[in-house]
């Protein structure tokens, strides 16, 4: 957008009583901000939702005075805006009615016909979070997803964490404006974080981590991803939030469920029990209900290097490998059946084996030997 076009709209954000969804519509009746402001006042009665109050508002130019200080910010620190029109935007959270207007956005990040999932949970992760969350992420790491989270404390700050480890872009999303961080213990990981991925906000550089703001923030998470997976929550959270609203935008949600007796399980289990959330046991459940294919770039530079190399197989894999040596190719329920597997275990199992080029799946969950 250009240098105006950026001024008028950050004016507009400013404007009292002008939230996302009335900025849209503004923005989409009179083409641009600048024209919103360029109209009069029988123009804008035209326009349900628009009363008297709201345009003596937006007749007060006292708001073009707060812009100046956040373009400077903006331009000092090299900060990059996101507009909702615009082709750079998150192309789901386009579709979310009640998205940001603007964002501004901070590192390398490429989210682009990329599959995007959310993972979220509580501050107080477990050594079963960790767990979970570490293998899940190596697991889908050869398929290339961008992983978000809120980059708080527990399990947000660990996925970012793994996710990096893994080589995948992950993009923190922010409560606050791009002048600070919060928890400020969080500031180490932000140079590694931004040379692949970053961080989105819509917050300016006047706005603090404020309660309201982390559940605004909690929208974007869930707008802006495919699916969002609660790794671990109590039985209230911001991760429920979280899960509620990508129910809301018609996403896939996935809870990893906990013994009963777990307080930081009950969320999970609560989400599962009513029907809010997919059961997520392993990497295999998510590229399944997703409906992931794996046999595009993943597979095809698994399978030149298990040209160059050896294959390394498990003794879970080799059992498996040569049953279906045997049988040429058989359905994944009676390959746990007669190798000894519980059916949750095999769908991980043969992922892996996937992955790594040694079988291939065929319609109808029949698997063979590649």
């Amino acid at each position: 957008m250009t240098q105006s076009e950026l001024y008028h709209t950050l004016a507009l954000m400013q404007v009292e009583g002008v939230g996302d969804v009335i900025a849209k519509k503004l923005i989409q009746h009179f083409g641009n901000a600048e024209e919103v402001f360029a109209s009069n006042k029988s123009q804008l009665q035209k326009i349900d939702g628009i009363g008297s109050v709201l345009i003596k508002n937006l007749q007060d130019k006292s708001v073009f005075t707060k812009v100046e200080t956040e373009l400077q910010f903006i331009a000092k620190e090299n900060i990059s805006t996101t507009y909702f029109q615009e082709e750079n935007y998150p192309e789901r959270l386009k579709h979310c009615y009640d998205s940001p207007v603007l964002m501004f956005q901070a590192g390398n990040i490429d989210i682009q016909n990329r599959r995007i999932i959310s993972i979220v949970g509580t501050r107080q992760i477990t050594s079963y979070g960790m767990e979970f969350t570490k293998k899940l992420i190596e697991e889908i790491a050869p398929l290339n997803p961008i992983i978000v989270s809120g980059f708080a404390y527990g399990v947000d700050i660990y996925a970012h964490q793994i996710a990096m480890d893994c080589g995948l872009q992950t993009i923190g999303v922010l409560a606050h404006g791009l002048n600070q961080i919060y928890p400020k213990t969080h500031k180490k990981y932000m140079a590694k974080m931004e040379l692949n991925g970053g961080f989105f906000t819509e917050f300016w550089s006047s706005s603090n981590p404020d309660k309201e703001n982390f559940i605004k923030r909690n929208r974007i998470v869930a707008g802006i991803s495919e699916a969002t997976i609660v790794v671990e929550s109590a039985e209230k959270g911001g991760s429920l939030v979280t899960a509620n609203l990508a129910n809301d935008y018609n996403r896939d949600v996935f809870a990893v469920p906990g013994r009963i007796t777990d307080k930081y399980s009950q969320g999970c289990n609560n989400l599962i029990k009513t029907q809010r959330a997919n059961l997520l046991s392993s990497a295999a459940d998510l590229v399944y209900i997703l409906n992931w294919e794996i046999n595009s770039k993943a597979r095809k530079d698994n399978n030149a290097i298990q040209k160059q190399l050896f294959i390394s197989l498990t003794e879970e894999e080799q059992l498996i490998y040569d049953y279906l040596q045997k049988t040429g190719k058989e359905m994944m329920d009676i390959i746990a059946l007669e190798c000894n597997f519980p059916i949750y275990r095999i769908s991980s199992i043969l992922l892996n084996m996937e992955l790594k080029g040694v079988v291939r799946p065929l319609p109808g969950k029949m698997f063979e030997v590649v």
